[in-house]
């Protein structure tokens, strides 16, 4: 499928250039029609047009618009399908999460790569005469390194799912979800040039990212003023949100920000997660104090399980005095839980909601 035919309709004229640049993209020609590319992958022209929509290509009508490379895709594709290996169904998804995703990250990169990269490096030449050089020299490596980076995600993936305690887990797991807003956007985007904005969600995006790599969870989309994240522990996912809150505070040019987790079974598909764990997280951030972080009973005794919160600043007390007396060392806590007042959640009945702070121990 054609670059040309997602949106500019299949009767239009391409650019030349445009002819060109999908050329050397593609590696080859339009040379079938969508019948004749389904014919000779010797797939149904329905199921044919299901993957076709699903990777997030429009109609092309009886244009020529297919190369020998999806003619393998389709056949591949279906391969997997008449091997028992992917129910049709699955295959459809597999089409749809791939075209998901990789129309996002090419969208990013001719947006980010070509827009810095394409100034002419000489008067009078045009960014158009110096869009075919470039891509001609990025492709191969950019291609590498696509490949690299998602069998690196895979192993990561595939080992999250080998650990799990069964085979519900692998659909059906307990996480930690996480929800990052930032406060006030509605009302900066009032005030603020389109481009300050951009860079502003963009230095959000790219700040949060590199913190929940970095304390091992899983950046799981970001929606603009707002970040979802997952993680395995609860530990992750409460030095990830301390962290946020402390880095964005840190930074004059970024508003306050709130966080909210919660703990339990969550959905996994196609990248995402779902239920009734992730509304919670959703609504503790809506309900948080600004530069704060809520999280729910449940993760909040997970963090008391694992010895990482006192369940209360009583019982720390008490602790410290009975490792004083018989002369050992006294526990030490890495978070401090405090109990807010329960209150109604829309959708969700009365939760109690724990805000969670950084007890006073050297950051790592």
């Amino acid at each position: 499928m054609t670059a040309d035919d997602t949106g500019s309709g299949a009767d239009a004229t391409p650019h030349p250039l445009a002819v060109r640049l999908e050329q050397l993209i593609l590696g080859a020609e339009r040379r079938y029609t969508p019948f004749q590319a389904a014919r000779t992958a010797g797939v149904s022209m329905e199921l044919a047009t299901r993957f076709w929509r699903a990777m997030g290509f429009a109609d092309v009508g009886q244009a020529k618009a297919f190369t020998e490379a999806d003619v393998l895709a389709l056949r591949r594709l279906a391969g997997l399908v008449e091997a028992g290996l992917l129910s049709e169904a699955m295959a459809v998804q597999v089409a749809r999460s791939t075209g998901q995703t990789t129309a996002r990250l090419a969208e990013w990169q001719i947006d980010s790569f070509l827009e810095g990269l394409t100034d002419p490096p000489e008067p009078g030449m045009t960014r158009t005469e110096v869009t075919y050089p470039i891509i001609e020299l990025l492709l191969p490596e950019l291609e590498e390194f696509l490949v690299y980076v998602w069998r690196r995600q895979l192993s990561a993936s595939a080992g999250r799912v080998v650990q799990a305690a069964d085979d519900d887990e692998m659909v059906d797991r307990r996480l930690c979800v996480g929800f990052a807003d930032l406060v006030g956007f509605t009302r900066l985007t009032r005030r603020m040039e389109e481009e300050e904005l951009g860079e502003l969600v963009e230095a959000f995006e790219t700040t949060a990212a590199d913190l929940v790599a970095a304390r091992g969870g899983r950046l799981i989309k970001t929606l603009g003023d707002e970040v979802l994240y997952a993680a395995d522990d609860a530990t992750v996912a409460a030095e990830i949100a301390l962290r946020l809150i402390e880095t964005m505070a840190n930074d004059e040019t970024m508003p306050e920000l709130r966080v909210g987790i919660a703990f339990g079974t969550v959905t996994t598909r196609m990248g995402d997660v779902f239920g009734t764990t992730v509304n919670l997280a959703s609504r503790l951030t809506s309900i948080a104090p600004r530069d704060a972080v809520l999280v729910d009973s449940a993760f909040a005794e997970e963090l008391i399980r694992h010895g990482e919160a006192p369940a209360s600043e009583a019982e720390a007390a008490e602790a410290a005095a009975t490792a004083e007396k018989e002369g050992e060392e006294p526990p030490t806590y890495r978070f401090a839980l405090q109990p807010m007042w329960q209150r109604p959640v829309r959708g969700l009945g009365v939760v109690e909601p724990w805000l969670l702070t950084r007890r006073d121990v050297p950051l790592s």
